[in-house]
C-alpha cells in the first residue's frame, strides 16, 4: 500500500476522531475541501461543504452526546477510503423534533470517501440512522 493511501487512510480517521466524536469545526475546515460534494446528504439539503457542517452541529453534537466511533475496517485503494464503523452516544437532545429519552444509540455506517491534497473531495454514505431516529420515537 503507497504512503498516499496510508496517509488518506490516516485523514479519515482523524475526521472520525476530531469532527464526529468533537465537533472541532477547525478540523472540518481543515479536512474538508471547499469544493466537496455530499452525496449522501438528505434530499433537498445542500450538498457541499456546508452539509458537513449542518450535520456536525445540527444533527449529531445537538441531538447525542458521548459520542465515540469505533472503526471496524479500512479499505482504501488509489484515492479512495472505504470505512465500516459505528457511531454511538446517548440522545441528551432534542433532534428531528423527537425530545431527549436518555438512550444510547448505535448508527451504522459505511462510507467511501475521495480524498485530494489531504481534504475529503466527495463522500458517500449509507447509515441506519433514519431507524435509529424511528426507534427514539
Amino acid at each position: 500500500m503507497s504512503i498516499q493511501t496510508e496517509q488518506n487512510k490516516a485523514t479519515v480517521i482523524r475526521f472520525n476522531r476530531e469532527c464526529l466524536e468533537k465537533g472541532n469545526k477547525s478540523s472540518l475546515n481543515e479536512l474538508v475541501a471547499e469544493d466537496v460534494i455530499n452525496y449522501a446528504a438528505a434530499e433537498g439539503m445542500p450538498n457541499g461543504k456546508e452539509s458537513f457542517s449542518f450535520f456536525l452541529k445540527n444533527v449529531l453534537h445537538q441531538g447525542f452526546s458521548d459520542i465515540e466511533v469505533e472503526i471496524f475496517e479500512q479499505l482504501a485503494e488509489g484515492d479512495l477510503v472505504s470505512t465500516r464503523k459505528i457511531i454511538r452516544g446517548t440522545h441528551t437532545g432534542e433532534i428531528a423534533g423527537i425530545l431527549p429519552t436518555g438512550r444510547k444509540v448505535e448508527i451504522k455506517v459505511i462510507d467511501i470517501i475521495r480524498l485530494r491534497d489531504g481534504q475529503y473531495v466527495e463522500h458517500w454514505g449509507m447509515s441506519n440512522f433514519d431507524q435509529v431516529l424511528r426507534g427514539l420515537s
